[in-house]
């Protein structure tokens, strides 16, 4: 299956460059939403949060996509968390533009401070749109999950895999066609990596609208992050989703930022 998927991939490479080449110049180049990089759901100290939510990885992980980091995946999936557990939430987002797993590994983990007990990990889709083959991507994939173990053993995390290529608006029927056949490399290779190293590794998003895209159709939007965080949050969750939740009994807290 992966033979098969990268041998036609590479066949239709001359449609990747070419209408690849269309995108880049058509397509929007979408900055991250002003805001604080991290922030409490509660009503205490983020230094005594229960839960302490790093999103880390891509411009999925920066928010790219919205005009206001609100509106992004690391505090919608935070409000997510308290809404159902009831205990403060504590996130901090760390994600970069076109970011692959290797760069994340070297340049964003190592300067990152607190102690998390969850992790989502928003990576591969650079991966995919890169060419990346299976081996690279163990490689810098593979190490990125050993690099976050070790500096944060106790976490639970996360991976969140490609979008299917195929919904995605900005994308040419071909481009799209051979950018799936690389996400599925990408996938296969990951979800084996999470299962070999101490990992979840989340399902592909199962429904994907127009309305979850941004203006540049490639990103999400406001609505497209509410959806990933709905459907990210029982993989977050785990064990704890036995939590108690108070969020029936008291009105929700406000979100502040630091």
């Amino acid at each position: 299956m992966a033979f098969r998927d990268a041998y036609l991939s590479w066949l239709l490479f001359p449609v990747y460059v070419w209408q690849g080449i269309g995108v880049r110049r058509r397509v929007e180049r979408m900055a991250p939403p002003a805001g604080s990089h991290s922030g409490l759901y509660g009503r205490g100290d983020r230094r005594d949060a229960p839960i302490r939510l790093l999103v880390v990885g891509d411009s999925s992980a920066a928010g790219v996509g919205v005009e206001r980091i609100d509106d992004s995946l690391a505090p919608k999936l935070a409000e997510r968390l308290y809404a159902l557990t009831g205990h403060d939430v504590f996130w901090r987002t760390a994600g970069s533009n076109s970011a692959v797993s290797s760069e994340i590994r070297d340049h964003v983990v190592p300067h990152l401070g607190h102690a998390f007990t969850h992790i989502v990990l928003m990576i591969g889709t650079n991966d995919a749109k890169n060419f990346h083959g299976a081996l690279r991507f163990k490689k810098g994939f593979g190490t990125l999950l050993y690099a976050l173990k070790a500096k944060w053993p106790g976490a639970r995390i996360v991976w969140s895999p490609p979008v299917d290529f195929e919904r995605v608006p900005a994308l040419p029927r071909g481009l799209a066609t051979v950018l799936e056949l690389r996400a599925r490399i990408i996938r296969r290779k990951g979800a084996r990596l999470c299962a070999e190293r101490g990992a979840i590794a989340a399902t592909t998003l199962p429904r994907v609208e127009p309305a979850g895209f941004s203006r540049d159709g490639f990103h999400a939007s406001v609505e497209g992050y509410a959806y990933m965080s709905n459907h990210l949050v029982t993989y977050v969750l785990g064990d704890t989703a036995a939590w108690s939740t108070r969020a029936a009994r008291e009105e929700p807290a406000a979100a502040t930022q630091d």
